[in-house]
């Protein structure tokens, strides 16, 4: 016998949904054989316990930490860690100096690295160093670039003491002989110790880059915080082609765009004039690139290349677009802590969740008999789905999972039951109105999924402003709240659907046995027109013409009064 075309669009619907089911074990099966993946979800800090990190302030002498200056180093560290994909993840102050970091599991190098670093970002002129130059700085896009590896510098000429005050921020005036003397006695292993972080804006810095080349460099002229934006990604050559080589691509604010354009248009002046037609971008202190400027970047958009690589692009690019922070920050201490809840709450939970679908189970077989297994089979696939993709975010975006997100989860089972209770009364009501079993499903299922679709969205949208507006854990539960309603909804319409479009054509359903839960003589009598119900020996099965009388109006009840039909009373 041929099939119909709902049967068709249905098991389509169910290939479709088989397809989806095996590419995410298959993703999580290749993340297993060949990366880090697992095939349990990696749990939180309340779960498994985690590594505890304490930041010590590095200040200068006599300098303090404002309680300002804390909130705002803990509010970027916290979007620092997020940005990491860490989960979880928990950043608060102690004893008013100190930044607490902790972390579910093992943090890896990129991660400590996103924490520990200050971020601090400076570009400050070359005045003097030893060093070619090796790169250059770019407008997006990029243009062409100049002819590196420029000859040093020649010794400057100082004086004792300062005798004419400095011109511009590359003005070779700036240097004593003094400063030279330090420069040349400089050690390029002090940086570690974090003194030129904070150093003073508008003095000169000595300092060197990762290669170990000097450099004395001018007074700050363009500060990080006039970085609106900053990303990483792969450099384009002048041809619009994409290069094997990784940068960090900054958009300033209107004053950055404005200062920028300044410092770029005195040092592209200066032509062949090495050093003075470059400047150095430093971080922290350090010189991560001391490019020559080969044109004049109006549009705020530069584009940082070096020896940069993928990870270190996208550190350096997070740091950055988050903000520096407003002191330099070093690793007091870094400890592993136990789990603060731990195993034996989990199974509590897991066991919550267990009874939890044991009574939907037992209320769907009740309420809709054989027809609750659809029920059934709809929350184990949803659960399957569920627990698949929190194990690929485990492994791909670093989600962890915690007692909340286990909450979230066992919520989540009442409202996925919600959506097929709908469908299932939808169809009653269908049959209900006289319509055969294969009418129902689909004229039920047009009525439910207005508002199963209506009933999902509200549950989403709290879930988003739960999740964008809460921290910690809070987070954990709103993230699988959401993940949930959305597979609620892939479920309902790729499984629950499409297996009663298929049911709907067996004789066991179709038939109307009292065992399917789709009994229409057991739902009430058939309406066959105005005032009309089918009278048969059927009618007076217990319930049937109760339920039919029910349905009547007043008009109706008056009028099967008077032709006999119906006994006109509500029960």
């Amino acid at each position: 016998m041929a099939r119909t075309a709902p049967e068709r669009v249905a098991t389509r619907s169910l290939v479709w949904l088989a397809v989806i089911t095996a590419a995410l074990f298959a993703l999580l099966g290749g993340g297993v054989l060949w990366g880090n993946a697992t095939w349990a979800p990696k749990l939180a800090l309340d779960l498994e316990g985690g590594t505890q990190i304490i930041l010590a302030p590095k200040l200068a002498s006599g300098q303090t930490v404002t309680q300002e200056q804390l909130d705002q180093a803990v509010a970027i560290i916290r979007d620092r860690v997020d940005a990491a994909g860490v989960s979880e993840a928990e950043v608060t102050s102690q004893g008013g100096a100190n930044v607490v970091v902790t972390i579910p599991g093992v943090p890896d190098d990129q991660t400590l690295a996103r924490i520990q670093s200050s971020a601090k970002l400076e570009f400050r002129p070359v005045i003097y160093t030893a060093a070619a130059s090796t790169s250059t700085v770019t407008p997006e896009p990029t243009a062409t670039p100049a002819d590196g590896g420029a000859t040093p510098t020649p010794t400057p000429t100082y004086s004792d003491e300062r005798t004419a005050e400095p011109t511009d921020a590359s003005d070779p005036s700036w240097v004593t002989e003094q400063m030279y003397q330090d420069f040349l006695a400089f050690d390029c292993a002090t940086l570690l110790d974090g003194s030129t972080a904070a150093a003073p804006v508008d003095e000169p810095l000595i300092t060197c880059d990762e290669q170990g080349d000097k450099f004395i460099l001018g007074p700050v002229e363009v500060s990080g915080e006039r970085i609106a934006d900053a990303s990483a990604g792969l450099v384009t050559n002048s041809q619009g082609q994409t290069t094997n080589v990784w940068g960090v691509y900054i958009t300033f604010d209107g004053q950055g765009t404005e200062e920028f354009a300044n410092v770029t248009e005195r040092l592209f002046s200066y032509g062949q004039n090495d050093p003075r037609n470059r400047f150095a971008i430093v971080l922290d202190g350090k010189v991560i690139s001391a490019p020559t400027t080969n044109a004049v970047i109006t549009n705020g958009k530069p584009v940082i290349s070096g020896s940069f690589t993928q990870a270190s692009a996208k550190t350096l690019a997070d740091s950055l677009k988050f903000g520096a922070l407003p002191i330099g920050f070093e690793v007091q201490s870094s400890e592993t802590i136990s789990a603060t809840l731990g195993s034996a709450q989990l199974a509590s939970g897991l066991i919550a969740g267990l009874i939890g679908m044991v009574l939907v189970v037992i209320y769907s077989l009740f309420q809709y008999r054989l027809l609750g297994l659809v029920t059934v089979a709809s929350l184990v696939v949803a659960g399957v789905l569920t627990y698949v993709v929190i194990a690929i975010m485990s492994w791909r975006q670093g989600y962890r999972l915690s007692l909340a997100g286990v909450a979230g989860l066992i919520v989540a089972i009442g409202f996925t039951a919600d959506s097929f209770i709908v469908y299932f009364e939808r169809i009653r009501d269908e049959l209900r109105d006289g319509r055969q079993l294969t009418g129902a499903v689909e004229a039920g299922w047009k009525r439910a999924l207005r508002t199963i679709l209506s009933a999902k969205f509200i549950n989403l949208l709290s879930a988003v402003v739960l999740y964008v507006l809460a921290v910690g854990n809070v987070r954990g539960f709103a993230f699988t709240l959401g993940l949930t309603t959305v597979i609620d909804v892939l479920v309902v319409v790729l499984f629950t659907h499409p297996v009663l479009t298929l049911l709907a054509n067996t004789r066991f359903f179709s038939s109307g046995h009292p065992w399917s839960g789709l009994d229409p003589t057991a739902l009430g009598a058939v309406y066959r027109g105005r005032a009309q119900f089918r009278t048969t020996e059927e009618r007076k099965r217990d319930g049937a013409s109760r339920e039919a009388v029910r349905r009547q109006t007043l008009a109706e009840r008056k009028a099967a009064g008077a032709t006999g039909v119906g006994d006109g009373k509500d029960s």
